[in-house]
């Protein structure tokens, strides 16, 4: 099932960050919907293109690869169109919504919001009306992977009601609370990283598969 496709009777998945072989095999044994692959050189988790590329193929097409970039130049766009396979694109910075279409070259795109009380929603939903979905962060250094939540009541009830369709759940989810996010938003999908790390950077396959089973569990 794609990242993108609406199912109100399943929440998909997106695990973000992973760097490693044993990372992917996890993720498909785990059937997830899509990894993030990081290439915003001061994060902890992030690979250089000739890296990803590898990873971005070694599960044959049975995860969608999405690439997560900030403010990133054209030399470093053109080395991951060159390495990597890329499904979907994922823009954390302060990318404008040409430059997000002119990266992505056609491909389906999210870009991140960053939520706090001076967050304006519906004029960053105005702005990326063309996004193929918003995925909704905390306000931390080094643009996610921080482990923290946003303030869910900033996010009006009805907002939620007319775009859960639309919303990529991320900031500080973790097996122990993804629940209670997926109950209070019904999102399109929810997205984990440090949620399931054991050191900053580093996936635990455990952790993976207890965030996994509790976001399925959530449907029952």
């Amino acid at each position: 099932m794609s990242l993108l496709q609406y199912d109100f009777t399943k929440t998909n998945i997106k695990i973000c960050g992973l760097t490693t072989e044993l990372d992917i095999q996890t993720a498909l044994e785990l059937e997830i919907d899509a990894i993030g692959l990081v290439f915003y050189p001061p994060s902890s988790r992030y690979l250089e293109p000739f890296q990803a590329g590898p990873l971005s193929r070694l599960h044959q097409g049975q995860l969608q690869n999405v690439a997560l970039v900030v403010d990133a130049n054209d030399e470093l766009i053109e080395r991951i169109h060159q390495e990597c396979l890329v499904d979907i694109w994922q823009f954390h910075g302060n990318e404008t919504p040409q430059r997000c279409q002119t990266i992505a070259q056609g491909k389906p795109w999210l870009k991140a919001a960053r939520i706090d009380e001076k967050f304006i929603m519906s004029e960053f939903c105005l702005q990326y009306r063309d996004a193929s979905a918003w995925l909704l962060d905390a306000v931390v250094d080094g643009y996610g992977g921080g482990g923290q939540a946003f303030n869910w009541d900033l996010i009006p009830e009805t907002w939620i009601k007319e775009n859960a369709h639309r919303v990529v759940l991320s900031g500080g989810l973790n097996s122990h609370n993804v629940a209670q996010a997926i109950e209070y938003f019904r999102p399109l999908a929810v997205d984990v990283s440090s949620g399931v790390e054991i050191s900053k950077g580093k996936k635990d396959p455990v952790l993976m598969k207890n965030f996994v089973m509790q976001v399925r569990q959530s449907h029952r």
